[in-house]
């Protein structure tokens, strides 16, 4: 379900962006929370290109304690193009989250979703590839606008387009910059600001994503490490 070019991703995401779905409204507390981060060589020429080393990693937590951490490795198949990410990252993203022993409950990932030109951001493809409810976790908007919400922790205020909210800034700590939450597959802006908002209580980052991030950059060091010592 990962399009090799940009004229079917395009086919896809006007059919995702408009899909009839029914909401996902967990009544009780999720336990079992995923996130996922693919990193790149800190320096590389442009934007990114066509076989560029990668390194992906999946995390799981539950109850706010790591379960699970899986790390795939390789090259990319396409360049980065703004709206288009999912040419590069989503199955690299996908192989990382299917080595998880067990599925999360919902995936953070580090990418939109309903702040879309089309409305299906990678983080919304990834969930309806995996068929498991996800949210966007991001520093800054793609398409939405929305003032800042006052610098209190835990402050919150939508993000918009044409009217229609499709996430929120969510101050995690006074006098920091917010974070954006997007609502993606399945999830609605207000689910998924409150799944985040209890998951940064200690971190910026939401945990599970925070693991994920981390582990990404750790096995890139080390291979890096090992290629310069060979």
């Amino acid at each position: 379900m990962w399009p090799d070019n940009r004229e079917e991703l395009l086919l896809l995401q006007n059919r995702l962006g408009a899909a009839d779905f029914e909401p996902w409204d967990p009544q009780e507390p999720v336990r079992l929370i995923g996130g996922c981060f693919v990193c790149y060589p800190k320096k590389h020429p442009g934007k990114g290109a066509a076989g560029d080393r990668y390194w992906a990693a999946a995390a799981c937590t539950r109850d706010t304690r790591i379960a699970a951490l899986e790390v795939v490795r390789g090259e990319t198949a396409a360049l980065y193009e703004p709206g288009l990410l999912a040419l590069r990252e989503g199955p690299l993203l996908e192989s990382a989250v299917r080595r998880l022993p067990e599925m999360p409950e919902v995936l953070l990932v580090n990418a939109t979703g309903r702040d879309h030109p089309r409305r299906a951001g990678l983080a919304l493809h990834l969930g309806f590839n995996l068929s498991l409810p996800t949210i966007g976790v991001t520093r800054n908007p793609l398409q939405a606008g929305g003032d800042w919400p006052e610098d209190l922790s835990g402050a919150a205020a939508p993000l918009r387009i044409d009217g229609e909210t499709v996430g929120y800034w969510l101050r995690v700590r006074k006098g920091a910059q917010p974070l954006v939450v997007h609502a993606a597959w399945i999830t609605s802006p207000e689910t998924a600001l409150r799944i985040v908002r209890g998951l940064t209580q200690r971190w910026r980052t939401p945990e599970p994503l925070r693991q994920a991030r981390r582990a990404a950059r750790e096995a890139r060091a080390r291979d890096l490490r090992l290629t310069t010592d060979d």
